[in-house]
């Protein structure tokens, strides 16, 4: 290195055939074959985009529409509830039981992740993971939902929207 902290070349030729070897490498048909991939990337980008805004136009909407059908319906002690109604489910048969579990569960796992995703882009992303939490099975089930309905710009979100559809509020733990 010399006194300005750059390599000094003169003399040594090794760094020109480390640069010409690397030259080469690039124009190798793996290479060529890669540049060109690489090259078709915006179509393959453009098409990812669009389809990610579609899915996300289509879930903030549905969620403008899911989320007050759903906790309008739900009885307004349904967080303080010492236990839980069987569900529709309980007197089906048991594979349709199943099958029916396996498709809200599922409801519910796409509402959590749409949920999430709306933490940063529009949408009501708090009430739609409490929506998706709620339709899932899971151990600590109830706990969860209880801390998340008692949070107050929830509990007050719940309460404007149920109030706007002539619903009374929802009773918390604790109130």
């Amino acid at each position: 290195l010399t006194s300005s902290g750059c390599a000094n070349h003169s003399g040594d030729t090794r760094w020109l055939d480390v640069s010409l070897r690397l030259a080469m490498i690039g124009t190798s048909p793996q290479a060529r074959e890669r540049r060109q991939k690489w090259r078709s990337m915006p179509e393959i980008n453009e098409q990812l985009i669009a389809i990610l805004i579609g899915v996300s136009v289509v879930t903030f909407v549905g969620t403008l529409i899911a989320v007050p059908w759903l906790l309008v319906r739900l009885p307004s002690d349904y967080f303080v509830r010492e236990s839980r109604e069987p569900t529709m489910f309980a007197r089906t048969h048991p594979v349709v039981r199943q099958v029916l579990i396996v498709l809200k569960n599922l409801l519910g796992a796409i509402f959590i992740l749409g949920g999430i995703a709306m933490l940063v882009l529009p949408g009501q992303g708090i009430l739609t993971i409490l929506l998706g939490v709620s339709l899932i099975d899971f151990p600590g089930k109830y706990t969860l939902e209880r801390k998340l309905v008692q949070r107050k710009a929830v509990h007050r979100s719940i309460n404007w929207i149920r109030r706007k559809r002539g619903k009374g509020p929802i009773e918390v733990p604790g109130d």
